[in-house]
């Protein structure tokens, strides 16, 4: 069992993890501004208020964990600096700070042509700044070497759906299937975010997964 602290665990992708590592018999704390948001009722699961762009509070939701999960969303000058506040926070516990994983985007993924994602035609204008934000914080991650650290970056669709088990993953390249999509279910999502935690692979690197 490992002790795990998720900070946006009210989101759509962080509602899924809690219940995939809670499910998994992981102790679990959600980190949110907004406790009452938490639906989730689970005797491993603790609910605690926490603002991710502070580096203080960021120290106190990791402090006794072995895995801080940050699945910060929002718009993009909120994921650039919560990046760089997670890493402040944990930097304030030195050798005692946990694990970091990082829920991060497809846009900066390599594509079978070997362009980036976000370069290719037809990607959403809107969406432009929330991928060149996750960029970033991966940019300021692998800067990163007095904590421990992984970025995962989902496929190029990632949405609500079945939890089969079974996904592919890769580093830098964009996973794709026969078809030439690449999608993944929030729930395998985080089927194998739980797997890295129980099994890490990829520390101080980023990774992908798709079916």
């Amino acid at each position: 069992m490992s002790t795990i602290a998720v900070i946006g665990a009210n989101g759509t992708i962080g509602s899924r993890i809690v219940r995939e590592a809670l499910e998994r018999g992981h102790q679990v704390t959600a980190v949110v501004r907004n406790p009452a948001s938490v639906t989730e009722q689970h005797p491993n699961l603790t609910v605690t208020t926490g603002d991710v762009l502070d580096p203080a509070s960021v120290a106190g939701a990791a402090t006794g964990h072995q895995v801080l999960v940050s699945a910060v969303g929002g718009d993009a000058a909120n994921i650039s600096s919560a990046a760089r506040s997670v890493v402040a926070g944990l930097r304030l516990l030195g050798e005692e700070a946990p694990r970091l994983i990082q829920v991060g985007g497809a846009g900066s993924l390599r594509t079978p042509d070997g362009s980036q994602v976000w370069d290719a035609p037809g990607f959403p204008d809107w969406l432009l700044p929330i991928a060149h934000a996750h960029g970033d914080a991966l940019d300021h991650l692998r800067t990163v070497t007095d904590v421990t650290w992984t970025s995962f970056s989902p496929a190029g669709t990632i949405a609500p759906g079945e939890r089969t088990g079974s996904y592919r993953t890769d580093r830098e390249d964009l996973v794709v299937d026969a078809e030439g999509a690449s999608r993944i279910s929030t729930e395998d999502y985080a089927a194998a975010l739980v797997d890295e935690i129980e099994d890490p692979a990829h520390l101080g690197e980023r990774f992908t997964v798709g079916y």
